[in-house]
């Protein structure tokens, strides 16, 4: 796990940051995110499951751990970082899964999640939903439009909680990169994933 690292080392609003299931911490993506949040002003911890710590030491591929031992592990993290009532839980797809199944059981101020993976892809039936009525924080969900883990004309029929609110990129995937003819970038997605997450870091209390 890495030190709260920000641009403003005075800030008392944290934001914990788990990765995807095949990614490290430090990917091209987790590393842009965590730059971009940190320039305004909220501190960014990220950190690694035990079988990515596994993967690092061995070069070895390994399947993530089953969810319970993630979201177990992910608490032991909140704690070292000073308990979830001072802090917003988030990740990266997986990771973001994960930090939402933590905030249905354990008391955070907020949870965000980037590129949630609402089901597996050409599986809209198979829905990871359940415990979302069970979160009494807010929760910010960034999306692509054309995530295939969940695009805007799927995750819009869903009945989700008032709690939450999703914020959608133009054109994006999974990764929030567009297509060129969208006249956007992904950094562009990736600068405003940025000030929405920190908007949200920043302000967000527990809806109580």
């Amino acid at each position: 796990m890495e030190k709260p690292n920000s641009g403003n080392e005075k800030t008392d609003r944290v934001f914990v940051f788990a990765h995807g299931a095949g990614a490290p911490m430090d990917s091209e993506f987790m590393a842009a995110v965590t730059e971009q949040v940190c320039i305004r002003g909220v501190a960014v911890t990220r950190f690694e499951f035990p079988y990515m710590q596994e993967r690092r030491k061995t070069g070895k591929k390994r399947l993530p751990d089953r969810a319970p031992l993630l979201v177990e592990y992910f608490q032991d993290v909140v704690r070292a970082c000073g308990g979830g009532e001072q802090i917003v839980v988030g990740g990266k797809s997986m990771g973001g899964r994960i930090a939402s199944m933590l905030a249905a059981e354990v008391d955070v101020r907020g949870c965000v999640c980037l590129g949630y993976p609402f089901h597996p892809p050409n599986k809209p039936e198979t829905l990871r939903t359940g415990h979302f009525a069970d979160i009494q924080s807010p929760v910010l969900i960034i999306q692509g439009e054309r995530d295939p883990f969940g695009q805007l004309d799927e995750v819009n029929r869903l009945n989700l909680p008032d709690t939450m609110t999703v914020a959608w990129l133009p054109d994006g995937d999974h990764d929030f990169k567009p297509r060129k003819k969208s006249g956007y970038t992904q950094q562009q997605h990736i600068q405003q994933a940025a000030d929405w997450i920190a908007e949200f870091v920043i302000n967000c209390d527990k809806k109580m």
